[in-house]
């Protein structure tokens, strides 16, 4: 679909426009409740929610319904049972929960708009750096205003590799069995807590390759176009390309992916 067809908002904005604003509005809750207590539940083991993951989901689902009232929402925390049909905002009102709720600033607030699987938009927004990663379908990625493009490390040993264990145990402990193989045949290796920063930091280069074993479509949907727009690939760990539906990721430029598939 060409992105220049798609539909003004009913206020006559872009899906670019409304997106934007919904995500910095709410990177501006995220950080004004950053340093007070927070009401915390526990989802299952490891998966924290707050009372401001749901502000700031609430603030983006209305922001969006009052512009585009007729697009579905997926969403983390109220809508994620929402099937994708048609137009749909895929939305992650607080990405990398665990880091915010221990005081660590590195999480980020992600919306796509996908219409039915394929991926027309996406964003990710750092409100603590004030970095807003963006990519339109056919139209590049930027964050702010620079172009960007994947690394051009072509050897893993060269490679700075990200990853994140998820909350599935079994998942997890897989996880470590692959970081633990990997160690010393790679530059090194970081645990994000934040996919989405993940895939947005392969996406400029700051990251060489990024793997997950068990995530969600609100996690990587936007991620995915972002590093495809900079250059780069997101593959499942059988080497297809992956959609936000699936599980597994793994993304990066085509010679890093081809070589972490051939060591698994």
């Amino acid at each position: 679909m060409d992105n220049s067809s798609l539909p003004l908002s009913r206020k006559g904005k872009t899906p670019l426009e409304v997106a934007t604003y919904a995500a910095q509005e709410a990177g501006e809750v995220l950080v004004a409740h950053f340093a007070s207590r927070k009401m915390i539940k526990h989802k299952s083991r490891g998966n924290l929610v707050t009372e401001v993951d749901t502000l700031s989901e609430k603030l983006i689902v209305n922001l969006l319904k009052d512009e585009y009232p007729d697009y579905r929402v997926l969403s983390e925390e109220t809508n994620a049972a929402t099937k994708v049909s048609g137009y749909t905002w895929i939305v992650d009102p607080l990405d990398g929960t665990n880091n915010y709720v221990f005081g660590i600033p590195n999480f980020c607030v992600t919306i796509a708009l996908a219409h039915n699987d394929d991926i027309l938009l996406g964003i990710t927004y750092d409100p603590f750096k004030r970095e807003l990663f963006y990519a339109e379908k056919g139209r590049g990625a930027y964050l702010n205003n620079s172009l960007l493009q994947v690394t051009r490390i072509s050897l893993l040993k060269d490679a700075l590799l990200g990853f994140d264990m998820g909350y599935h145990a079994e998942q997890g402990k897989k996880m470590l069995d692959v970081a633990n193989k990997l160690w010393g045949q790679v530059h090194c290796i970081r645990m994000m807590g934040s996919s989405a920063l993940g895939l947005a930091y392969v996406a400029c280069g700051r990251m060489s390759l990024y793997f997950h074993r068990h995530i969600y479509p609100w996690d990587i949907a936007g991620g995915l176009l972002l590093v495809r727009e900079a250059g780069g690939m997101a593959v499942d760990w059988q080497g297809n390309q992956a959609g936000f539906h699936m599980k597994g990721i793994i993304a990066s430029n085509e010679l890093l992916c081809q070589q972490f598939l051939s060591l698994q």
